[in-house]
């Protein structure tokens, strides 16, 4: 098991690009996705949850020797995959354009709360990754953190259906920056986040 450790250029630094994981880390990705929906919705046999928990085992078993830190391990650093192959983060397909980020996520089933609606949580989360990429992309300024994050919970967002996000910036003063950005479902807007990044000084954690 490798060592974790911290890099040495201290906090939030951008992540080195790697192909690590081969062709198939995106497939790899989707299917623990795809697991955890399963594991959250199935209503299985008994003998059918004890025949997976030995198969995930496995999986787990087979993965286990190969542990890295954050700065080795492919998750983070494979920029070919939405969210950079990090399977923590909502999936978000975003780009810029005319200096505002825009593009589209769905969540799944793994994110729900109730009855239908996407877990709070999960949208802070969401929100964290898209206002966190909007600031860092459209400033050029990838050393950051964030230092505030709110959300309007306008209307119930849905899981299992693709929407559209939209985010940029309002505002610099100094190291903050402050960023707004919004889910919408067919131009209706469901939910609105405002967040405040403070870019960070060299070696910073």
């Amino acid at each position: 098991m490798a060592t974790h450790s911290a890099h040495p250029g201290g906090g939030f630094n951008p992540p080195d690009p790697t192909d690590r994981g081969g062709p198939d880390y995106g497939r790899f990705i989707e299917a623990v996705r795809t697991l955890q929906d399963h594991a959250r919705g199935a209503d299985a046999p008994d003998e059918v949850f004890t025949e997976a928990a030995d198969l995930i085992e496995k999986v787990s078993a087979l993965l286990a020797p190969y542990e890295a830190d954050e700065w080795n391990a492919p998750s983070g650093r494979r920029l070919d995959l939405p969210n950079r192959g990090n399977i923590t983060s909502v999936p978000l397909r975003v780009s810029v354009t005319d200096g505002r980020v825009g593009g589209t996520v769905r969540f799944r089933r793994y994110h729900l709360g109730r009855n239908g609606a996407v877990h709070g949580g999960v949208l802070g989360l969401m929100f964290d990754s898209l206002l966190g990429y909007t600031a860092a992309s459209l400033t050029q300024s990838p050393y950051q953190r964030t230092a505030h994050l709110g959300i309007d919970y306008r209307q119930i967002v849905p899981i299992g259906k693709q929407l559209q996000v939209d985010a940029g910036i309002d505002r610099i003063e100094g190291r903050k920056i402050f960023v707004t950005g919004r889910v919408l479902d067919d131009g209706r807007v469901l939910t609105e986040g405002d967040a405040l990044f403070v870019r960070l000084k060299p070696g910073q954690p």
